[in-house]
């Protein structure tokens, strides 16, 4: 009799189990029944860390839904993702990009959500082998300064800094000019221009003041007052091809709801437009 009802309670856990693995896979974020999803993210280059951090709150959140990053320059993203690379979500530094790929067709005009904002600094390395200590001195003949091209959302908000720059009078109308003049390379993307910066092969750089958190113990920085600054604005939207509609659609919710921006305000980032 004992072991009879050994039995039974072997018996009533094993179809627990089962019971409680059939709700399981019905709820997996966008999975039909069970099946496993990957989520195919391409996201602007200055979000790597954030979004990896992201990442781990959302999955824990959507069972049988795996994140798939692919990380680069938002003008690189929008091209692959204009000629049908198998992208679900797209988030961008700029709206710009964003654009050109509701343009195309590849998004619903509509659908992008501003959920983040950013800025830029100067960064330096912290032996500040050119002696840097104004923004007057990245227009010093023979200085190397490192940009992300101007295709790239940093690479123009650089240039839009320069720019404005060159109309104060404190900087006078060469400014722009002899800056541009002290570039020794224009990167694909931000974090190549941090990267180069960080091992010492440029004097200087333009990055997000997120990129430059990352290296605080390598980097000085030196601050663009707001002035000549530029808020660089954060869109993110589901793809119109993703094969994973809601799960696309949870990931742009999550990104946009609390513990998303939580997630994005612990490295730097500054408030969306509000969530969905």
């Amino acid at each position: 009799m004992h072991h009879a009802g050994r039995r039974l309670t072997a018996s009533l856990l094993c179809a627990l189990v089962v019971a409680l693995a059939a709700c399981g896979g019905s709820a997996s974020g966008g999975a039909s029944s069970g099946d496993a999803v990957t989520l195919n993210v391409f996201a602007a280059a200055s979000l790597k860390d954030a979004f990896g951090a992201l990442k781990i709150g959302f999955e824990r959140a959507h069972p049988g839904v795996t994140v798939q990053y692919s990380f680069g320059g938002s003008d690189t993203l929008a091209a692959q993702i204009n000629q049908g690379a198998p992208a679900d979500v797209f988030a961008s530094a700029n709206i710009a990009q964003m654009n050109a790929v509701v343009s195309a067709g590849g998004i619903s005009p509509g659908a992008p959500k501003v959920f983040a904002h950013n800025r830029l600094v100067v960064i330096y390395p912290k032996a500040n082998p050119a002696g840097i200590a104004t923004l007057h001195d990245l227009a010093r003949p023979g200085l190397k300064l490192v940009l992300a091209a101007k295709s790239v959302p940093a690479g123009q908000y650089a240039l839009d800094f320069l720019t404005k720059a060159g109309a104060d009078p404190a900087y006078g109308a060469s400014y722009k000019t002899r800056v541009l003049a002290n570039v020794v390379s224009y990167e694909t993307d931000v974090r190549s221009v941090l990267s180069k910066v960080v091992l010492g092969e440029g004097d200087a750089g333009i990055v997000y003041v997120t990129d430059a958190a990352t290296q605080a113990s390598t980097l000085g920085t030196l601050a663009i007052p707001d002035a000549l600054n530029s808020v660089a604005a954060y869109p993110i939207a589901p793809v119109k091809t993703s094969k994973h509609a809601d799960a696309a659609q949870a990931f742009v919710a999550y990104v946009l709801g609390s513990d998303g921006q939580a997630a994005l305000a612990r490295y730097g980032f500054l408030p969306g437009d509000g969530g969905s």
